[in-house]
């Protein structure tokens, strides 16, 4: 699952949510909007109107958003252990 966090410096609900994100044991990718002016102005177009803002397979968002930030983890979990499970389950030999 791949995790985008679009940040700006300085920015308070970014490292908060940053935080609650490694707490909760959900793997990101920062991107620094500071750094990619056109990316920023991609974002502003698409709507987003203050950092952070998060983009994942099924969601995105803007702002500290504890609740959204939970269900990702959620669903994180469960696709890591529904991988698990499938890793381990055994294999049916092909008869040649």
């Amino acid at each position: 699952m791949t995790v985008t966090v679009f940040t700006k410096p300085h920015c308070p609900q970014c490292n908060a949510t940053k935080r609650q994100l490694d707490k909760l044991g959900v793997p990101y990718e920062t991107v620094d909007l500071a750094d990619n002016p056109s990316t920023l102005e991609q974002l502003q177009q698409a709507g987003f109107k203050q950092a952070p803002v998060v983009i994942t397979p099924d969601n995105s968002w803007s702002g500290y958003r504890p609740d959204l930030i939970r269900a990702l983890a959620a669903t994180a979990q469960a696709a890591a252990q529904t991988t698990a499970q499938t890793a381990s389950a055994p294999t049916a030999a092909v008869a040649a």
